[in-house]
């Protein structure tokens, strides 16, 4: 008798038994929808102890030893192990609710950073990689206004780096861009050029040039050209 405010019930949890070993799987929402109900029976049933004025340290015996007679102690007992067995499996539910939310934002860091990773095509991949680039072998003196060369873009000062095929390995003394504007009269001729900077690095440019006989100035360019 002395333990008579005891539960009688071994307290345990008293979720859904296991299918074949396996314990049922429940979305997020319905394990939020659990918990809810959880809390919201613990709080029915400390409400119910509260109005027999007890909580779940209380004696239920009198100080002889035996049930006092102003409870209702069989109700008290089974709303105690109700509680008991409610705390328990609270607990284990929110061990299940935590190991969900990690799982969740795991999965949403490693779609940020799949996201955050760039996806190259072979046309981004062969943009990026920086375009080798030859050593200029001659500098724009003189470019003379509403010449071909102006038209073109050409400045006063510009290194050029490629005139079509001519570069600083075959222009033999500015000899072959001569060459490659007589053999390219009234065609498009690329030019590569590096164009210096006061405060910032050069800037380095394609532009197109085509050669012409009947623009007002002498020559097919209308520029001066002196090889570095």
């Amino acid at each position: 008798m002395s333990n008579i405010h005891a539960p009688t019930v071994p307290s345990g949890p008293t979720s859904t038994p296991a299918t074949n070993g396996q314990k049922p799987s429940l979305t997020f929402a319905e394990l939020q929808n659990k918990k809810g109900n959880m809390e919201a029976e613990l709080k029915a049933l400390g409400a119910v102890l509260d109005s027999h004025g007890v909580d779940m340290n209380t004696s239920l015996l009198t100080p002889d030893g035996f049930p006092r007679a102003d409870l209702d102690v069989a109700q008290i007992r089974m709303t105690r192990a109700r509680i008991i067995h409610l705390r328990n499996d609270y607990k284990d539910l929110m061990v299940v609710i935590e190991k969900h939310l990690h799982q969740h934002f795991a999965s949403l860091q490693e779609e940020e950073e799949s996201t955050a990773t760039p996806t190259f095509h072979t046309s981004d991949l062969r943009d990026s990689i920086p375009e080798t680039l030859d050593e200029p072998f001659a500098k724009v003196n003189s470019v003379v206004e509403n010449s071909p060369a102006a038209l073109a873009g050409l400045q006063a000062g510009d290194l050029i780096r490629n005139f079509g095929y001519v570069n600083k390995t075959n222009h033999d003394n500015l000899r072959k861009v001569a060459e490659c504007v007589q053999g390219n009269e009234g065609q498009t001729i690329l030019v590569k050029i590096s164009r210096p900077g006061a405060t910032q690095r050069p800037q380095e440019l394609r532009l197109t040039l085509v050669p012409k006989r009947d623009w007002g100035g002498r020559g097919l360019l209308g520029c001066h050209i002196l090889p570095l």
